[in-house]
């Protein structure tokens, strides 16, 4: 039995769920405690002693110890290949591989300023007007960055020719840039198409549905666009 080690607003933990639910691999699932006021810490005592990287998720499979978002989707591709989250020619795995990491580190970059919006006020004045107006920069570079996703997706029901790891994880990150009040999917008509294809999927549609729910008890309410 796979154990995964995750956390109710951990971004990198709801991609690994979403592929151990594509792939129809039963898990255990330990949720890390969360609380509004210091995150993650006191950290779990497991995580401390699985992950030097001291944060989830991490997956437990029979022993073998697995941490990183991406190394763990890799990892459940080659133990557990059906059905493939990566394409099979050298090109498409490289091409699978970089928009992953662009999701992963590009696109959540972008969406970081806009963190501040699920957490409580900060109580003086100048820190909130700091704090909006890089979400506002912020929000042009998101919407940058829509563009040339619907771009992408022209004419396409996924990034790459099937579901893959490109696909969970962009998936992940406009949603969570979504949910902390960023720009909307009007006007993109093929990243907004590609979204809802995604979201009625069982696996998307269950991590989507456990964060907002972690957000109604634990964030504080974010002004939706």
């Amino acid at each position: 039995m796979i154990t995964l080690y995750s956390g109710p607003l951990s971004l990198f933990s709801r991609k690994v769920e979403i592929a151990l639910r594509e792939k129809e691999l039963p898990f255990e699932r330990i949720m890390v405690p969360f609380n509004q006021t210091s995150g993650y810490d006191p950290r779990h005592p497991e995580v401390l002693a699985l992950n030097p990287r001291r944060q989830v998720p991490i997956v437990n499979d029979e022993g073998l110890i697995v941490y990183d978002s991406t190394v763990i989707l890799e990892y459940l591709d080659e133990a557990y290949p059906q059905p493939p989250l990566y394409p099979q020619s050298p090109a498409e795995r490289a091409r699978c591989r970089l928009d992953e990491l662009f999701a992963d580190e590009i696109l959540f970059m972008a969406l970081r300023p806009l963190m501040h919006r699920n957490e409580p006020p900060a109580m003086d004045r100048d820190k909130r007007a700091a704090q909006e107006a890089d979400a506002l920069i912020a929000e042009a570079a998101l919407e940058r960055h829509y563009a040339g996703l619907n771009d992408r997706l022209t004419g396409r029901d996924f990034f790459g020719e099937a579901l893959s790891a490109a696909d969970i994880a962009m998936f992940m990150t406009v949603f969570w840039a979504l949910r902390l009040g960023g720009p909307s999917l009007d006007g993109y008509k093929e990243l907004a198409g590609w979204f809802e294809r995604l979201s009625s999927r069982p696996a998307f549609a269950i991590a989507a549905a456990e964060v907002t729910e972690a957000d109604r008890r634990l964030s504080y309410p974010v002004k939706r666009r």
